[in-house]
This record gives structure tokens, sequence and C-alpha cells, in this order.
């Protein structure tokens, strides 16, 4: 698709002119120095491209043009001559060939895909003896311990657990889920022609989400995988100059060049790159978001997890010396003519990603990709908590023990809101009311056929009912008479008669007694 693109924005925008080369006037002409200008700054301004595309990334596109045969020389020469960046005259064919864009093969039935083990996949826990129980009689007595609680029909019920999960479970678990997360961030319908679940080793995930260190630096146990001392050396050194020499380290000018170019003349001599050729596609595939940086971020968190716990320590310590080179203004100019950022982009490029077989803009993918890498080294090489949460907490529902009951189609997890339907507020009210309607209804009536409660214990009861479900007694006592009918009203309370008292003496006036002190 960039590839077309790419075709048609020249054709349609290349400025032509009349040029004379071999004694004769060419019209619709152009040299190949307008060429490579004129594209150069339409490579800086697209979005699939960007600013960091270098003069020599363009001819070098130029001359797979020529070799594809978008352009011709004006004799008509194409495929083996070479494009120059110079005065030599070009122009377009009458047609230019658009490459047919690839058809994703359907995935066949017997995919390999880990099927994932369901809550079918129990064995029952053995049923204890029952044990006879007196059946609760809901009367007065029990519906002043529990006057707020309904008491309905219980259906019967079992325990069952599942089996212990076994480590290969777990390995099937985190493949299945972890391809399923990364096919919904990229946006896809399915992985054919993108992914072969063939290629995604589990062993390789779980490692790199569980073996880091604190800083999230993946930790190779075999030292024989891991990277040369001299080479590791050679980065911290560079990565926090100044003071990342050592003593013992001779000290010349253009010293910081030359572990530069030890570090790179190491990664460039691996046998692929740091993002495998199996995993290429899903790679490329992330450019088209790098508009919306979070959702790349996470693309490039779950991918990564793919990669061979090695190369992704390889890459984690590179875009990280990457980045601070950038960043270091202690840093002397690592060369004359290209600045540090580009240069560290058009260094690694091409050892970071890069396809099996030579690809017409792998140079100019690669550059787009990695510079966004470099510039999110933080985040892009994380472990994406999104992902390890929802693994977590599949592995614990797998390990819950249920409750299912008889009768049931499928089993009722106590724990899991996944298998819950959300319903609306008026939906829950309806059920809540409905389904304690006839308990409550039964026991009102049993309070008022009740002959060895009081009167004044009975109304202390309704009233107390009357607060606790106010529909159910609304409907029973509609009238004021209704109510009557079942309680008798209360006979007046007279008021006590006020007794005079009669005083046996009459009301004497209070009279001082004399004290006398000893």
């Amino acid at each position: 698709y960039i590839w077309n693109e790419t075709i048609k924005l020249f054709r349609g925008g290349m400025p032509l002119k009349r040029h004379w080369a071999y004694f004769r006037s060419y019209d619709n002409s152009f040299t190949g120095s307008e060429a490579v200008d004129w594209l150069h700054e339409l490579l800086k301004r697209n979005h699939n491209f960007g600013p960091e595309v270098s003069r020599y990334q363009t001819l070098q596109l130029l001359r797979k043009f020529m070799k594809n045969h978008v352009v011709e020389d004006v004799k008509g020469r194409y495929g083996k001559e070479d494009f120059e960046d110079s005065g030599q005259v070009y122009r377009f064919p009458p047609t230019s060939p658009l490459k047919p864009l690839p058809q994703r093969t359907p995935v066949s039935e017997n995919c390999d895909l880990p099927r994932l083990i369901r809550w079918d996949d129990y064995e029952e826990l053995p049923q204890p003896e029952k044990i006879p129980m007196k059946s609760l009689i809901l009367n007065s007595e029990t519906w002043n311990k529990r006057h707020s609680i309904a008491i309905g029909e219980v259906h019967e019920c079992k325990i069952v657990r599942r089996t212990d999960i076994t480590p290969k479970q777990v390995d099937q678990i985190w493949k299945k889920m972890t391809i399923a997360h990364l096919q919904r961030v990229l946006g896809l319908k399915t992985m054919d022609g993108v992914l072969d679940p063939k290629h995604v080793n589990a062993k390789h995930i779980i490692h790199n989400v569980f073996s880091v260190n604190k800083t999230g630096i993946v930790i190779v146990k075999n030292k024989a995988e891991d990277m040369p001392y001299w080479v590791l050396s050679a980065m911290k050194c560079l990565a926090n100059w100044p003071n990342g020499r050592e003593t013992k380290q001779p000290m010349y000018p253009g010293f910081e060049r030359d572990v530069l170019r030890t570090v790179a003349e190491y990664f460039q001599r691996l046998k692929e790159p740091l993002l495998t050729f199996q995993l290429y596609e899903v790679f490329v595939n992330i450019l088209s978001l790098l508009q919306q940086k979070e959702v790349a971020a996470e693309a490039l968190q779950v991918c990564s997890l793919l990669l061979p716990p090695a190369n992704r320590r390889r890459l984690q310590l590179l875009l990280r010396l990457m980045a601070r080179v950038c960043q270091n203004p202690a840093l002397p100019p690592l060369n004359d003519a290209i600045a540090t950022r580009t240069l560290m982009v058009q260094t690694f490029s091409r050892c970071i990603l890069g396809s099996a077989e030579e690809v017409d803009l792998d140079e100019l993918l690669a550059t787009k990709l990695v510079t966004f890498m470099m510039e999110h080294h933080e985040s892009v090489l994380r472990v994406p908590s999104n992902l390890h949460r929802h693994v977590d907490d599949h592995l614990s529902h797998l390990r819950r023990v249920q409750i299912k009951y008889a009768g049931a189609d499928t089993d009722a997890s106590l724990v899991s809101p996944s298998y819950c339907r959300k319903i609306s507020r008026a939906e829950f009210e309806e059920q809540r009311v409905s389904s304690s309607q006839g308990p409550m209804q039964e026991l009102l009536e049993g309070l008022i056929a009740d002959t060895e409660l009081s009167a004044k214990d009975k109304r202390k009861r309704l009233k107390q009912f009357q607060k606790s479900y106010p529909e159910i007694y609304r409907r029973r006592f509609p009238t004021a008479e209704s109510k009557a009918a079942v309680l008798p009203e209360r006979a007046p309370r007279l008021k006590p008669q006020l007794m005079l008292l009669t005083l046996k003496k009459p009301f004497q006036p209070f009279q001082r007694s004399w004290s006398f002190r000893t």
C-alpha cells in the first residue's frame, strides 16, 4: 500500500520540464538531482516516513524505482542502470507498474491455537450424607427475629472444583490471550498473513513478563546468550558519558566515536534483526498506528513479548543507549556532517527491523518505526499491565471452587462478573419486589390470623411491617375500613379523677426554733 501510494504521489507531483541531453531536447523530463530534491521533501512531510528520512535514503528509493521501471532514462533504459544524483535526465514511462496488495490466506480449520480451559472442565467433590433438618415454620416469632429478611426456597446445589491447572495449560493460556490481545489492539479481524501462531513461544512470553529487574530490563539466566562483556562495557561508557568512563580506558580525541563504532559493529554482525524476520509483518502493521501514540505503544509492548528473551534484552539496552546519547549535551559530536539523533537512527535502524528478503521500503519503514521506539523507549518495552491483569484474573477464575445449582444449564459463578447480564434499576426493583412478595404476603396473613398475640403486640408488628413493606401493606389494607375489619379500634382511655387529700391537722405557719450551743 505504501509503495503504491508513494509512486502515485511521485508521478502526480514531480515537476516536469524540457531538458537537453545527447544533443537534443526532451520534454516532460527531470534530472536526477531534481528528483532527489523533490522526493526528499515529499517523504519528510509524509506521515508514513517523517522528517528523519535522509537524502541518501531517498536516492536508494529512486534506485529501486529505476529497477522496477517506475522511472527510466531518456533512452528508455532501466533495470540494470543505476539512478544518479546528478544532471542526468530521466522520465516516466507511459505506465508505472503498481504492486498488487497481498491477499491474506484464510486460516485452516485445524488451527493450532490452544483452546482455553473452561468451567466445564471440573471434577465434582464427594457429597456428604444429607443430615435431616427440621423445617422452618414462618410465624410471628421467627419473623420477629428476621423481620427484614425474606425467606424463600433455595434450590439444591453442589460444590464443584476445577482440576489442577498444569504448567502446559498455563503456557497455552498466556499464548492464546496474548495473540487475542494483540489482534484487538491492532484492530484486525484476523491475524492471518500477519502472525503465524507456530512462531509464538509461550515460554518466551512468560519469561519476558516475570524475569525482569527493577528497571524492566529482561534478565537472561544463561550468560552464554547474553551480550559479551566488552559490548556491555562500551554501551555503559557511551550511555553514561562522561561518568561512565573507567579510569583504565585510554583517552584520545575521537575516543567516543570509536566506542560507538564498536557497538555498531556488534549489532550489524547479528544473523537477524532484533525484531526477528518472523515478526516483521507484525511490527510493520504498527506503522499505521503511530499517529495514536498510546495505542502504538501498547501494540509494541505486546509484540515485544513475543521476542526471545535475549533479543528483547538487547533491544531494551540498545534503545536506552540511543535515547541517552541523543539527550546528552556533554557528549562530543559523533559525526561532523550528521546530527547525533539522525546518526543513531541511520546506524541502528536496519539492525532492529528488516525482512528476510529485501523489500522496497525496508529502510524507510525501519527508520520510521525505530525513531518512534527511541523517543518512547521507556513505555514501548514495558510489560503491558492490561494483558497481565486479564491473564491473572482468568487463571484465578479457573482455580476457584464453584457452586453449581441443580437444573442449571450453565455454571453459576458467584465471583465472576463477566458472566452476568447488566440490568436497569427499574428491572432490579421489579425483580426485588416480585421475589419477596409471596413470602411477605403469607407472613402478613399469618400475623393477622395469629390469635396468640395481644391486640397491642399485633398493632406493633403490623406497624413495623408497614414501615418495612409499605406496598404490600397498602394492597392488603387499601382503606381504613378494611383495617378496622381486622383490628378493632382501641377503647378511649379515661382520665383519672383528681383525688383531694384531707389533712389531719390544720395548716400551721412556720415558727423559728432556738438552738443552744454547748
